[in-house]
């Protein structure tokens, strides 16, 4: 607001929480239409929309404020609908996620002037807990905690830095208890988010010799396939293929095994496949090796390409369908 309407010392009180506004007026010298009025003037998009106090209360972001004779009185307020809902103590997230929500509770609690309905806020926290499988011992233990620091008030920064660590399973405790006597401060995060769930996909329509990842690429005479990697597209792949051919250059398994035997090559559309997209890198050698010894063990692979030891890990996962034919 501005400066000229507080001067006027008819307004008593004023607070603003981002779009929250709350005004305490002498009711005598100066009308809620008044201040309205004057508010609503200031800028033209901006519009006051004014809550009246009823039976000498209002509600003012998360708490009650009720007007008595001579003092104000506060007591905390709940939406209508507000569910109530905490992370179950059942589900797989560390024990400070758990309870944050009651850590916040109840420090609210022990540092609001709530007298004497300190003890209705206490009941209602401890009905939350109970719906969401918080066991009464650990939330008794937590308000005697938060008490205790609440009372101490400590007022000190402390220099430590943060780290984050993926909580899979109550084991991590084993590595980040490493930390605990040191200046680096532990934060975890979740297995799955909210995020996770509501992402849209991206599906974007990428023809497909114009992807990169693993292919192949057939003989047109004995049907046998060569097995290769790229980060650039399939068809450029395809196009150093066979300017390897013509060009007599045997640089390639592929163009060793046509130029060796005088086979046939084909056209991309009729022998070059793609396999897998591989967006990151270092995963390429890998999934080509374990291509490579797929078509290995069932005598499809040229023989100008030579695979590697056989790797039992790529017998586990081939039937998981890792190579995929396009349709």
């Amino acid at each position: 607001m501005r400066i000229d309407i507080i001067d006027t010392k008819n307004i008593t009180y004023y607070a603003r929480y981002v779009d929250d506004i709350l005004i305490i007026f002498d009711t005598t010298k100066i009308s809620l239409h008044t201040i309205t009025r004057y508010i609503n003037n200031i800028y033209s998009n901006i519009k006051l929309n004014t809550t009246y106090e009823q039976h000498n209360s209002i509600d003012f972001l998360d708490l009650t404020i009720t007007r008595q004779h001579k003092k104000l009185e506060i007591d905390i307020y709940r939406k209508p609908t507000a569910t109530d809902t905490t992370i179950n103590f059942l589900s797989n997230h560390r024990i400070e996620q758990k309870t944050a929500a009651y850590r916040y509770h109840l420090t609210r609690m022990h540092s609001l002037p709530l007298d004497p309905k300190k003890q209705k806020e206490w009941k209602t926290i401890q009905t939350i807990a109970k719906n969401n499988n918080i066991p009464q011992q650990l939330l008794q233990n937590l308000n005697q905690r938060v008490q205790q620091k609440t009372d101490q008030n400590p007022d000190k920064k402390d220099n430590k830095i943060w780290t984050t660590f993926t909580y899979h399973s109550p084991k991590i405790r084993t590595i980040t208890n490493l930390f605990k006597n040191t200046n680096i401060n532990i934060a975890f995060r979740t297995t799955t988010t909210t995020q996770q769930y509501i992402k849209q996909e991206k599906h974007t329509l990428i023809p497909e010799y114009e992807k990169s990842g693993m292919y192949k690429i057939t003989c047109n005479t004995c049907h046998k396939a060569y097995i290769g990697q790229t980060s650039c597209s399939l068809k450029a792949r395809y196009q150093k293929h066979t300017r390897y051919i013509k060009n007599n250059d045997p640089r390639s398994a592929y163009a060793l095994h046509i130029l060796n035997n005088w086979h046939e090559y084909g056209k991309i559309n009729d022998t070059m496949s793609f396999l897998k997209p591989v967006s990151k890198p270092h995963l390429l050698l890998p999934f080509e090796q374990m291509c490579i010894q797929t078509l290995h063990r069932n005598n499809e692979l040229i023989p100008e390409q030579q695979p590697n030891d056989s790797n039992p890990l790529f017998e586990l996962i081939q039937n998981k369908h890792i190579i995929s034919h396009p349709t």
